[in-house]
């Protein structure tokens, strides 16, 4: 899956009432046109793609760049099927602030009613957050997560996280079907305006890195938390994106007592954990490294071109016949959709901005 960047600045402010309520009335009709002309698979693949999710945010008419089109168009989707997830076959759970933490709760409910296995789709949601905010150590802290999945098992993931010291945001894709592993190169995108070094422990090339942190957490010999112990007394390599006041002995041994008590099977068994945070496995990442020598990846994970190309041909020349699908499917969805002429009008216009000439 390719992968892409967005200019996503963080502005303050909510959507307008007005705006918001016809937003989930453009919303669910396009919804419900994408699942008459398509699989219903066809709308968590758009979903995944960022310029796709990105377009779909200037169609409902909300603020181009700013990171709330993240949060506003999840909202939108997930007001505008209530009522109608049985129909469809998708459900929308979480969402922004204390809706995130919901979301196990909310897949729960669903699959009561639809008998799929919630324990795994649940799983999804944890790990996928766990990725995001603590295997990539990328400064910037989630505080949206929304999951999306079909009656028959399969899902999405759309999240975002935000840095304060700058002003921006970065969005996550994940797109079930595509993800081989929770902890290799396992997102569709990850979307953000600029790059920098990161801790990037689901880096193809963290593998030696992650299967020694895993026997560490699981080391009977206690010879990790000795060592964390006279770390400032260590000459840290500067490339890595840990101090020594980042990391306190206390708080991991609470860790490291659990997973000696209950050894996980795997780095991704590992990320499940209760209580491990981003600091207690950079703590493990940096004492792996100077134990075996397998450094982490500090490649971040964002990429420079969306899944369509790029005008200047990075890292190809755009894909026009994709980039018209996109186009042509959302045109055809809301010419037909059921709403007024002048919000249907007002909407063409918008997405016209996005017709090839």
């Amino acid at each position: 899956m390719r992968t892409g960047t967005a200019r996503l600045p963080l502005h303050g402010g909510r959507a307008p009432r007005w705006l918001f309520e016809r937003m989930v009335r453009l919303a669910r009709e396009i919804v419900l046109h994408m699942a008459a002309e398509h699989e219903p698979a066809e709308l968590l693949r758009r979903l995944s793609d960022p310029w796709w999710f990105q377009a779909l945010g200037c169609v409902l008419g909300f603020d181009w760049h700013s990171s709330g089109v993240t949060t506003t168009t999840c909202g939108a989707l997930k007001e505008g099927i209530k009522g109608l997830e049985g129909e469809l076959g998708l459900f929308v759970c979480g969402g922004k602030g204390a809706a995130s933490r919901r979301t196990p709760g909310e897949i729960e409910q669903w699959c009561e009613q639809t008998g799929l296995d919630a324990d795994a789709l649940v799983r999804s949601s944890r790990l996928s957050a766990k990725v995001d905010n603590t295997a990539v150590q990328d400064s910037y802290q989630l505080y949206h997560h929304s999951f999306l999945f079909l009656a028959d098992g399969r899902w999405a993931v759309i999240q975002q996280g935000m840095r304060d010291v700058d002003g921006t945001a970065r969005r996550y894709h994940w797109l079930g079907e595509g993800v081989e592993s929770f902890v290799e190169e396992p997102h569709a995108a990850v979307c953000c305006d600029r790059r920098a070094p990161a801790l990037n422990l689901v880096a193809s090339d963290s593998a030696a890195a992650r299967d020694c942190i895993t026997g560490l957490a699981v080391d009977a010999q206690r010879e990790t938390l000795k060592l964390v112990e006279r770390l400032p007394e260590l000459r840290l390599p500067n490339r890595h994106p840990v101090r020594p006041e980042d990391i306190n002995p206390r708080y991991l041994k609470k860790v490291l007592l659990k997973t000696w008590e209950q050894p996980p099977e795997d780095f991704a068994a590992l990320l499940g954990v209760p209580g491990l945070g981003p600091k207690s496995l950079r703590a493990l990442a940096l004492v792996a490294e100077l134990i075996y020598g397998t450094p982490a990846s500090t490649r971040d994970p964002a990429r420079f071109s969306f899944a369509h190309g790029g005008k200047d041909g990075t890292p190809y020349p755009v894909d026009r016949q994709t980039y018209e699908q996109t186009i042509v499917v959302l045109h055809d969805a809301v010419r037909r959709a059921g709403v007024p002429d002048r919000e249907r009008v007002a909407a063409l216009r918008r997405l016209g901005r996005f017709l090839p000439a």
